[in-house]
């Protein structure tokens, strides 16, 4: 299929912050820990991935002390492969990885390998967002779905999403409200029963699960893994626009951030240093 190039950009060492900004922000964080340097990769079919990349890292940024950069590459079409993932070390110096991407026909094997490898390599912490348990769906290798810790092929229909917690100890999980349902939605279909290829797997701790209204089965749709040294927070919510900017689910994506780097206390608060 003939690609169409609609946008394409990287930043590096300035993600949401100007040049100015971030000097300011080491001057003042001189005496503390350096903050986390996360890396958000996204573009992909099927959502506004324009305005989510600014949804994610500026809500993150206004709850912990995290700064960014960031790779977009919007192309039609669901095989187009992002151009960083073929440079040799690309995740080294990152604290954490965020995946918000959606190229779900990609089945080069060696592509999606090489890039989980990356991963490994570093031992980052690793953020996957809705799409990105769809993306590399169609290669044959399970070497992402083990580092994501699902294995998901398809959804259901939009719908606003309610959300039980399955573990209400876990750091991640635990301030989130009993009673949070999602402005909108749009549930991923993570047990065999509605794909038969579709699991969590073993490595994997599910922490929340959804159920919308028109159907009996409900999914687990937050969860964490662990997988050859690298710690990695899922959630299958955030389709629309309106669901990533409550504070509930930006609240949810930074300790979630945290934990994969360490930096998220029992209480579910930043570590020290890591607070804004």
């Amino acid at each position: 299929m003939k690609k169409l190039l609609l946008f394409s950009l990287t930043v590096l060492s300035l993600g949401i912050l100007s040049s100015t900004a971030l000097q300011a922000q080491k001057k003042k964080k001189a005496d503390g820990p350096a903050p986390i340097r996360a890396l958000l990769i996204t573009g992909g079919c099927c959502h506004d991935y324009d305005m989510q990349k600014r949804i994610i890292m500026d809500g993150v940024s206004k709850r912990a002390n995290v700064v960014w950069d960031l790779v977009y590459e919007q192309f039609e079409g669901r095989e187009h492969q992002i151009g960083i993932y073929k440079r040799e070390d690309w995740a080294k110096g990152y604290d954490v990885i965020v995946h918000n991407e959606c190229y779900g026909g990609v089945k080069d094997d060696e592509f999606v390998n090489a890039m989980v490898k990356a991963h490994t390599d570093h031992g980052v912490g690793v953020v996957v967002l809705h799409c990105s348990m769809h993306s590399y769906r169609a290669a044959k290798t399970d070497e992402y779905r083990k580092l994501i810790g699902i294995s998901s092929f398809n959804h259901g229909k939009k719908s606003p999403i309610k959300v039980t917690k399955l573990n209400k100890v876990h750091p991640v999980i635990k301030s989130l409200p009993d009673d949070w349902v999602t402005p909108e939605g749009e549930l991923y279909n993570t047990n065999s029963k509605a794909h038969p290829d579709a699991k969590m797997w073993g490595s994997a701790t599910a922490l929340a699960e959804g159920k919308i209204p028109s159907t009996e089965a409900a999914q687990t749709c937050i969860w964490v893994n662990e997988y050859k040294g690298c710690k990695t927070f899922g959630t299958t919510i955030g389709h629309h626009n309106e669901t990533m900017m409550d504070p509930v689910y930006l609240d949810l994506l930074t300790r979630g951030l945290l934990w994969t780097c360490g930096k998220l206390q029992e209480d579910g608060t930043p570590a020290n240093g890591y607070e804004k």
